[in-house]
C-alpha cells in the first residue's frame, strides 16, 4: 500500500527551488491579465531560487506544504507592516501551485500560519489581496476575513487597488 505524506512545515534551504517553481506558476496563474505582462514578468524574475534561499537563511518566517516531498504551495507571513492598522500579524504570502488548488490545502496552510503567528504574540492578522483577483477575495471570505481597507498599488505605469482582510 503506497502511502502519501502531507505535512506543513518550516522552509528549508534545499527548497528554494521548489518553492521558486511555485511562485512562478502561482503567480502566472493568479495574476495573468491582471498584473501588466511586462511587470508580471518582472517580478516573477526577481524571486528565482537565489532570492528564496536568502530570505530562509535569512530566518524569515516561511511555511511549506510539503505533499510527499514536493511542495505544493508556501506562505510568509510575520509583523504587520501597517502600524496605523490594529491587526499584529500579516500573511505577506500564500500561494499554492495551481494543480495543488482547490483541495483544501490553502485553508491548512492558513490555519498553520495563524497558529503559528498567534503563538508568537501575533493573535489577530490581516492579508492583503489584489481587488481585480476573485479567487483571492473569497478565499479569503470563505475564511471568515473582514474588510478593512484598500490602497492603491502601482505595476509600472498602471495602478490597481488591493484589499485589506482582517481576522481577529
Amino acid at each position: 500500500m503506497d502511502e502519501t505524506v502531507i505535512t506543513i512545515r518550516r522552509a528549508r534551504r534545499d527548497d528554494a527551488r521548489d518553492i521558486a517553481e511555485v511562485h512562478d506558476a502561482a503567480w502566472r496563474d493568479a495574476y495573468r491579465g491582471l498584473i501588466p505582462g511586462r511587470e508580471l514578468e518582472c517580478m516573477i524574475a526577481r524571486r528565482g531560487p537565489s532570492w528564496w534561499d536568502a530570505a530562509i537563511a535569512r530566518g524569515s518566517r516561511l511555511l511549506v506544504l510539503d505533499f510527499d516531498d514536493a511542495i505544493g504551495g508556501y506562505a510568509s507571513y510575520g509583523r504587520n507592516r501597517v502600524p496605523a492598522l490594529p491587526h499584529r500579524g500579516e500573511i505577506f504570502e500564500l500561494y499554492l501551485a495551481p494543480h495543488f488548488q482547490g483541495l483544501g490545502f490553502g485553508r491548512r496552510l492558513f490555519e498553520a500560519v495563524r497558529a503559528d503567528l498567534a503563538d508568537h504574540g501575533y493573535p489577530s492578522l490581516l492579508v492583503w489581496a489584489l481587488a481585480d483577483n476573485e479567487r483571492a477575495l473569497a478565499f479569503y471570505e470563505r475564511l471568515g476575513g473582514k474588510l478593512i481597507r484598500s490602497a492603491p498599488e502601482r505595476f509600472g505605469a498602471e495602478m490597481r487597488e488591493r484589499i485589506a482582510f482582517g481576522f481577529e
